[in-house]
């Protein structure tokens, strides 16, 4: 039998928290090497180049550091990696991390908030604070409380020579633009624009180049049989799972799906409710981190968000899901196959 995320509680003991933040499996094996620029596209080129002299300047800067270790290093403390979903940012990120000196940290915007909550701001600021690069994948701003903790500790941090990378898909002086526009936090927001150097990343999503879109969905009891004919898969309705899944704090959804080697879903339906279609987008995020496919019937995954939303202010961050999710979805028909 099958086994349920909804039968799944997981927890993440807090010396765990740190040791845990590094690049996501899908993204182990990435180097700058292995990043194909677009030639139609030089500014993904000049990114690559860019961040190979990021990473130099950490290393040259660390002799610096020893001697002054209050004073932060020259130069820009910060690198941002602007541009659409699918255009390798994460990659690009990734590959810095796995070039740049030790010790260094690789985290979601989700995952480090919930390391602020977890030790405390304080403790977060010390226990960061001894890592060389601190990087920040897919800056958000679900939350205004959340924009002005995050900055708070980013400024903190470079303040002790810590650099710092991060990348979303808007530029850092227009975030939150469309979702809140109160004064205070607008403040907070240009306060960390000007903590990066911005490099803007152009073209298309290389997940889709020259494919067809999402495969067609298939009936219940294909999904059940792909669920039992194989371990490692799990299977769950749709309804049930998206309800469960407002009990567990996002930073858990990568421990939710540990262990597994794609996730099968039954009458997936379109969303119109904002929170759970937000709860989906992270769950998105895991899943494509950890490689798993997933097969699926009701409705086809690049139609789980209702038109609406793809209007409104999130609307990078759900067609960066559905991106993610047709890709998914295409590698679970290959194993369906």
């Amino acid at each position: 039998m099958p086994e349920h995320l909804t039968d799944r509680g997981p927890r993440v003991p807090a010396e765990r928290l740190v040791a845990d933040l590094v690049p996501p499996p899908r993204f182990d094996a990435v180097r700058f090497e292995t990043y194909r620029p677009d030639p139609a596209q030089p500014s993904q080129a000049d990114a690559v180049d860019a961040l190979r002299a990021f990473a130099a300047s950490i290393e040259a800067g660390d002799s610096r550091r020893r001697w002054f270790r209050r004073r932060p290093d020259d130069g820009a403390g910060g690198i941002y990696l602007d541009g659409g979903y699918g255009v390798g940012k994460t990659h690009l990120l990734a590959s810095l991390w796995q070039v740049a000196p030790a010790p260094k940290l690789f985290a979601t915007f989700v995952e480090l908030t919930h390391l602020i909550g977890a030790l405390g701001f304080a403790n977060a600021v010390e226990e960061l604070g001894r890592f060389r690069l601190v990087c920040v994948d897919e800056f958000e701003l679900d939350d205004p409380g959340d924009t002005v903790l995050v900055s708070t500790l980013l400024s903190r941090l470079r303040e002790q020579g810590v650099r710092l990378a991060a990348t979303s898909n808007t530029l850092p002086d227009r975030l939150g633009e469309g979702r809140f526009a109160a004064e205070d936090f607008l403040r907070e927001i240009q306060s960390l624009a000007s903590r990066f150097s911005v490099h803007r990343i152009d073209g298309d999503d290389y997940r889709h180049r020259g494919l067809p879109a999402a495969p067609p969905p298939y009936d219940d009891d294909a999904v059940t049989a792909f669920a039992n004919g194989r371990a490692g898969i799990s299977l769950d309705h749709f309804v049930d799972l998206t309800r469960h899944l407002a009990g567990v704090h996002p930073s858990r959804y990568g421990a939710l799906v540990d262990g597994l080697e794609a996730v099968a879903l039954t009458d997936v339906r379109t969303v119109h409710d904002q929170v759970v279609a937000l709860r989906l987008v992270v769950l998105a995020d895991r899943l494509y981190d950890r490689d798993l496919p997933v097969v699926a019937s009701g409705v086809p995954l690049d139609q789980v968000f209702a038109p609406e939303l793809l209007q409104g202010g999130y609307r990078k961050k759900y067609l960066r899901a559905l991106s993610r999710l047709t890709a998914l979805a295409r590698e679970g028909s290959s194993r369906v196959g």
